[in-house]
C-alpha cells in the first residue's frame, strides 16, 4: 500500500503537465485568434481529478492528516477548469479568455498546493 501514494502522486504530476502543457502549446494560436481546447488539457484535468480524489481517499484511510479546506477549494477550482474544457472543447476558435483561464486556475492550484 506504501508504493500507491507515490504512485498517485507522480500521475497527479503527469496530469498537472498534461494540463498545463496543453494551455502553453495554444499560447501561439491564441495570439492568432485561432485557439482550441485540445486533448491534453481534457485529459490533464480528467487525470486530475481521478488522482486528487484518490490521494485524498488514500489519506482519509491512513493516519495521515487531511487539509480539508484545501481539498475543498482544489477541488472547487478544478470543477471550474473541467466545465470550461467540457464546454468549449468542440468550439473551435475559442475565446482567448477561456484559454488564459484555464491557465491561471491551473497555476492558482499549483500556488494553493504549495502555500496551503
Amino acid at each position: 500500500m506504501e508504493f500507491l501514494h507515490p504512485l498517485l502522486l507522480i500521475l497527479h504530476f503527469i496530469g498537472l503537465a498534461s494540463l498545463l502543457g496543453g494551455v502553453m502549446v495554444q499560447l501561439k494560436a491564441v495570439a492568432q485568434g485561432k485557439g482550441s481546447i485540445n486533448a491534453a488539457m481534457l485529459h490533464g484535468a480528467l487525470t486530475q481529478l481521478v488522482t486528487g480524489l484518490a490521494l485524498v481517499a488514500l489519506a482519509e484511510m491512513g493516519d495521515g492528516s487531511v487539509n480539508h479546506m484545501k481539498v475543498g477549494i482544489k477541488l472547487t477550482v478544478l470543477i471550474v477548469i473541467m466545465v470550461l474544457v467540457l464546454v468549449y472543447r468542440k468550439k473551435s476558435p475559442v475565446a482567448s479568455w477561456v484559454v488564459w483561464l484555464i491557465g491561471a486556475l491551473t497555476v492558482t492550484n499549483i500556488v494553493i498546493a504549495v502555500l496551503l
